[in-house]
Parts: C-alpha cells; structure tokens; sequence
C-alpha cells in the first residue's frame, strides 16, 4: 500500500469508527465472596457471549416473551425484584461494572431465575449492534449518571440521537422509561422526549409519571424520600 492509500485507509477508519462521548466511567473494586461465587459458579449460566452473536430469544431463553432491556443496573437489585416477579417476561440487564454483574449473577443464581440474562458491556453498542430494530418491549434506564457538571452534560445518557436509537430497537408500542433522583436532569430528559420523534408521553404532554408499581423502590430511594428528596420517573411509548 502506497502512501495515499495509507492516508485514505485512515481517513476512510475514522468515519467509520468516530470516536463515541462515553456515557459512563469504569469502576471496580475487590469482590466479596458472594460476588466471586456469582462469577465462579453462576457466570456462565447468566453472563451472555455478545460477540459476533444477534439477540436470539429461542436460544437464549428457550421462549420468545415480552422482553425488557435495563440500561445500567448498578448491584442488580430491582432487576432481579422485577424479573420475580413477573416470569411471563424475559429481562435483560447491561452493565460496565464488574461488582455489580458478579452481585447480580449471585442473586440471580441463587434464585434460579430462568427469564434474566446480563450483557458486559456498552448499552449503546450493543443496542447499536445486538439487538434487532423492533425487537425490545420496554427499555429502563434508573437512576443514571447525571453528569451534573454543565461540561459534562454531553454525556448524560439520553440525548437526542441516543434515543432515536432506542425508537429503532422497540416495537411499536414499546417503552422507554427512566427514573432520576437529579431534578436537572429530569427536567434534561423531559425536554429531549417531548420533542423526540416518534414517542408520546404516556402521563401527558410535558408531564411526569407516577412510578409504577412494576419499578420496586430502591433502599437508596426510600432514605432518599425520608430526607426529602425527589424522584421523577419518565415514561414514554414508542408510536407507529
């Protein structure tokens, strides 16, 4: 390869590959012995292989159910409340943090669960590329990182071309619904949705959602509510 096709080749990677604003930050520390037993024992059940591979609910689950995708599921928690309690559907949670997957491979084990998988990885990439476009029937994302600092608001997580991205993964119907203890930020989110294509909000235009009873509060909430903080749940569906 002569030098203009070097300098075509790069330029041509570069378009192809721009470099993404992260909308999150690394974390881990030492497991504790539960979280090593959910990555010895339970990992391999629970944890799923994303590479090179498309969503396949039949192989994954042995069903083809209402699925929902939770964006972010800190220790895992009110994911597994929520997969529970509500067996007829499939639940799949992506998350960066190695403390918080092995914890939730724990629980998960523990329990049994059949309908609760986890991702390792960048929601945004494998929204982008493991999940088919009409595939998913409800996206959650609680309690995210605020990025409260005005710089840094360029990477909160719902941002206008992000959830056009979600539009495209749910079905017609489908819902995406968030929830925030950061009143800024879900003013930031109220605003985005109700000026995004394709999506109508299910409490009314410009309006807050009551939380439904399917999100289970979080110890964090209820002490947060004893202190007298707020929280804002958004929920919006997809139309036709």
């Amino acid at each position: 390869m002569n030098s203009t096709d070097s300098t075509v080749a790069e330029t041509t990677a570069k378009k192809e590959y721009p470099r993404r604003i992260m909308t999150f930050m690394r974390r881990s520390s030492a497991f504790t012995t539960s979280q090593q037993q959910g990555i010895d024992e339970y990992s391999e059940r629970y944890l799923l292989d994303t590479e090179n591979q498309r969503f396949d609910a039949q192989a994954i689950f042995g069903r083809v159910a209402p699925l929902t995708v939770e964006i972010g599921f800190g220790m895992g928690y009110s994911l597994i409340t929520m997969a529970e309690a509500a067996p007829e559907r499939d639940f799949i949670g992506i998350e960066i943090h190695p403390n918080g997957i092995a914890q939730i491979c724990y629980e998960a084990g523990q329990r049994n669960l059949p309908n609760l998988r986890i991702i390792d990885g960048d929601a945004l990439l494998m929204l982008e590329n493991y999940f088919a476009d009409n595939s998913i029937d409800t996206v959650q994302l609680y309690f995210a990182d605020p990025w409260p600092k005005k710089k840094h608001h360029k990477r909160r997580f719902v941002q206008t071309h992000h959830m056009q991205l979600i539009r495209q993964k749910l079905k017609v119907g489908g819902i995406f619904h968030a929830a925030t203890d950061w009143e800024h930020y879900a003013q930031w989110m109220l605003d985005i949705l109700e000026v995004a294509e394709g999506f109508s909000n299910i409490a009314g235009k410009g309006c807050f959602a009551e939380r439904p009873e399917y999100r289970p509060l979080t110890k964090f909430e209820v002490r947060g509510q004893k202190l007298g903080h707020g929280v804002w749940d958004v929920l919006y569906k997809k139309e036709g």
